[in-house]
């Protein structure tokens, strides 16, 4: 069934306006996969807070050029769809590689690459960008960062704190004893 012009430059406009708001995709080729196999990769990519399109890949190709991205024409070749990583690429790209992983999904799934910004991705780089942590996960390291020195400097403070008490404790048993 063909598509009319009207829906092709609908599909463009929409490609263009999911890529303006991401960091990269993942392109992955599923084909044979059934149709509650793409819902659930639908929804894992969902979950990790990313979007899984379908694409024409001569409308997907002239959207990544209308935003300005490169365009990886080696891995748009046959049936692909992307995995548009949104704010969390590297959890996109881990939730694909793990959803691809099941026995029953090995042999009609394949990461071929990805696109982070200016850069093509290879499928063993993609796979590499999956192991990064994620944003929350970069976040709660930063976070332990920052409060670790401060609970370090409460600590001393607090020993400084009991020292000098001692000390004045001390000093006031001390005058006790010589003045009895």
């Amino acid at each position: 069934m063909a598509i009319t012009r009207e829906r092709k430059e609908r599909l463009v406009a929409q490609y263009v306006a999911l890529l303006n708001k991401t960091g990269g995709f993942v392109v992955v080729q599923s084909q044979g996969l059934s149709v509650k196999d793409i819902e659930g990769l639908r929804a894992v990519v969902r979950g990790a807070g990313g979007k899984y399109i379908v694409t024409k890949n001569t409308l997907l190709g002239i959207a990544l050029k209308q935003a300005g991205w490169q365009v990886p024409e080696n891995l748009l070749k046959g049936p692909v769809a992307i995995a548009l990583g949104m704010e969390n690429l590297p959890g996109v790209a881990k939730a694909v590689l793990e959803y691809s992983a099941d026995a029953a999904r090995t042999e009609k799934m394949k990461i071929t690459g990805g696109q982070m910004g200016a850069s093509t991705l290879t499928a063993a780089q993609v796979d590499a960008l999956s192991k990064l942590p994620s944003l929350e996960e970069l976040r709660a390291q930063i976070i332990g960062l920052v409060v670790t020195p401060a609970q370090g400097l409460v600590s001393v403070l607090q020993q400084a704190t009991a020292s000098i008490v001692n000390v004045i404790q001390a000093l006031e048993d001390k005058d006790k004893d010589s003045a009895a």
